[in-house]
């Protein structure tokens, strides 16, 4: 995964981000969406799997199981 410095990531747009108001779970690449799928799934995370899940598979289509 590309590391993102917090330079780079203040500079990304809103619809980078699952939440957005918050910024968090940046997937302005599929390497960080992956990345987002893996943490959202974990306990004690921000946020519910399902609005992770919705919004990257929303973006990138291709990283639904079975694809």
């Amino acid at each position: 995964m590309a590391k993102l410095s917090s330079k780079r990531r203040k500079r990304l747009p809103k619809r980078s981000f699952v939440y957005p108001k918050q910024r968090k779970y940046p997937i302005h690449d599929k390497a960080h969406a992956r990345a987002a799928l893996r943490l959202g799934a974990q306990k004690r995370t921000f946020g519910s799997i399902k609005t992770i899940r919705a919004r990257v598979y929303k973006r990138y289509p291709s990283l639904k199981k079975g694809k």
